[in-house]
């Protein structure tokens, strides 16, 4: 098999995903090239988001449980797919319930 096959089949062996983190200040954007068949959590660790940003291993609530696919909450073992736009959601800092009814009582409040 010649050099050039060789390539165009370890290229038809892999796939092309996007992994985004935003903070508010900033966000982390990057195009990865993984092996067909990788889950959420191998493109997660093989990023380096993990070691850059620390925050993501707390506990409390862990990244595997605030990851999604295109803006819909995922497992973190889903195999990824060619063009997946992976989503590492931030945890929530109120519960939006709750934010609604202090928005209410202060509106109440005003009037």
């Amino acid at each position: 098999m010649s050099a050039c096959a060789d390539q165009h089949t370890q290229a038809d062996d892999m796939i092309s995903v996007e992994l985004v983190y935003a903070l508010p200040q900033r966000q982390s954007i990057q195009i990865l090239h993984l092996p067909k068949a990788s889950s959420v959590t191998t493109a997660v660790q093989q990023s380096g988001l993990l070691q850059q940003h620390p925050e993501l291993m707390d506990q409390s609530a862990p990244w595997q449980q605030r990851v999604g696919i295109f803006g819909r909450m995922c497992a973190a073992d889903r195999v990824l797919q060619q063009g997946d736009r992976i989503e590492i959601y931030r945890p929530l800092l109120i519960d939006p319930k709750e934010a609604r009814r202090q928005r209410a009582k202060a509106q109440q409040q005003i009037d």
